[in-house]
């Protein structure tokens, strides 16, 4: 699938999601555009042949910029945009692998799902600890 068709989806998916959560309004769209510039970045990262981990944690550390910089300039909680945000890059592949193969008694590649899906969400919250505490550090000054 082209990049700008799946940007597209991930643009509607974070849409769907935010209306489903309750986001006003008058934020949708600036939450939709968020996914779909992480989602974006991450694929087109992959096709440059960047390594999944640094990709991840590349894509995500967008999301959560443009969720501070909307939040402040917007004057609404940055999890309006965050949480809707990565849920394009949320690795549910990974976890559904991973029960796949321990129903199917298969330890070894369930511990290598696993792993894998625990190295991607630890990129996703090492992203957005980052950035947050960034801007965090600005605010005092």
């Amino acid at each position: 699938m082209s990049l700008l068709v799946q940007t597209v989806g991930a643009f509607f998916a974070v849409l769907a999601l935010s209306v489903t959560i309750g986001v006003p309004k008058k934020y949708l769209l600036y939450s939709g555009v968020t996914g779909a510039a992480g989602w974006f970045l991450y694929l087109a990262m992959m096709e440059a042949g960047l390594r999944e981990f640094l990709a991840m944690f590349l894509a995500t550390v967008v999301v959560a910029l443009a969720s501070n910089i909307f939040a402040r300039i917007l004057k609404a909680p940055v999890s309006i945009y965050l949480i809707p945000g990565i849920l394009p890059l949320v690795p549910g592949l990974g976890m559904y692998r991973t029960v796949y193969y321990i129903i199917n008694q298969d330890n070894s590649m369930a511990g290598y799902y696993f792993s894998n899906t625990m190295q991607i969400a630890g990129m996703i919250a090492l992203a957005i600890f980052f950035i947050d505490t960034f801007f965090r550090m600005v605010k005092r000054k």
